[in-house]
């Protein structure tokens, strides 16, 4: 970036929140209460879990149904025998064990794990799989602890296929957020429909997520409809392809003219643009093309892209 920003070219003017994507991840296992207190510690305005039901409609976070790639429940004779192919189409042929199958004190027994290749696995099977009511109460003593707002960013992840086998998605998430003041939340989903039921039903902020798959991605997303339900627009990066000097460009713009706010996903330290010198500089033409959020699975990293954002 040539110059630092005097005024953001965000929707209300302030400077982009950072969201730590499934907790300081790329440091921590993902989705456990050790990533997200680290997420925090390091300034994270938000944290974000993502969230699946247990056999007993529990909400606990985990990015996807099965289990195998961030628990060690392969690694568990007890639950051999729970493995099974998948039976929702959209998420393709796998056999694994699946989140619905297994309660919530079954789930307790397992141990997070890091997924991602060539991050650290010194901290495998020493955390639990945290609840959301355990997410949740976290954020409010870290709150606390820094005399600071911390916000909650909750993905609904298949809830269409578990109102399908008969969970109900909606009231446990609302009854959990109802008593939640430690800062902003914001809901997100890719199924538009869970949004727009939730519409008249809370006052967190509801963004649809929208990727290369998404019908209608590309330069011709639906803004106006969007907007009709939703609050803001979670971006992948890879959507826009803009040049470097004009990422998020007209897109940002057209999205703030109907209202919307844009946050941008994902960006991580190990996974960088292969012209960018520094993972910090991936983040400098979003903050100058007028993101109103960066998901990271380094919060570190992108607290110091904004503070050298805004230095004058």
């Amino acid at each position: 970036m040539n110059r630092a920003m005097t005024a953001w070219p965000t929707l209300d003017g302030k400077a982009p929140i950072v969201i730590a994507h499934r907790g300081a991840s790329g440091e921590r296992p993902e989705h456990t209460l050790a990533a997200y207190a680290l997420a925090i510690d390091e300034g994270a305005d938000v944290i974000e879990p993502d969230l699946v039901l247990t056999k007993d409609g529990v909400l606990v976070a985990r990015h996807d149904r099965y289990l195998s790639t961030t628990t060690d429940v392969a690694d568990r004779p007890e639950f051999a025998s729970r493995r099974r192919p998948n039976d929702d189409p959209a998420d393709g042929p796998r056999e694994d064990w699946w989140v619905e199958d297994f309660t919530l004190a079954e789930l307790k027994t397992l141990r997070a794990r890091q997924p991602f290749p060539g991050r650290s696995k010194a901290f495998d099977d020493l955390y639990e799989v945290p609840t959301f009511e355990e997410v949740l109460d976290l954020a409010r003593r870290k709150s606390k602890e820094k005399s600071r707002p911390v916000g909650v960013y909750p993905e609904t992840k298949h809830p269409g296929f578990f109102a399908s086998i008969g969970r109900d998605f909606e009231r446990p998430l609302l009854e959990a957020l109802a008593g939640f003041s430690a800062g902003p939340v914001f809901i997100q989903s890719f199924e538009p429909e869970i949004l727009k039921r939730l519409r008249n039903q809370t006052q967190a902020r509801l963004v649809q997520l929208v990727f290369e798959e998404t019908p209608g991605a590309g330069p011709n997303i639906p803004l106006a409809d969007i907007a009709a339900y939703a609050d803001g627009v979670g971006a992948a990066k890879a959507l826009l392809n803009h040049p470097a000097d004009d990422i998020g460009g007209g897109f940002v713009r057209a999205a703030h003219a109907q209202g919307l706010f844009v946050h941008f996903w994902t960006f991580r330290d190990d996974a960088p643009p292969a012209a960018t010198a520094h993972p910090a500089d991936e983040y400098a033409p979003y903050f100058a093309g007028g993101a109103d959020g960066v998901f990271s699975d380094f919060p570190a990293t992108a607290i110091a892209a904004r503070v050298k954002a805004a230095r004058p």
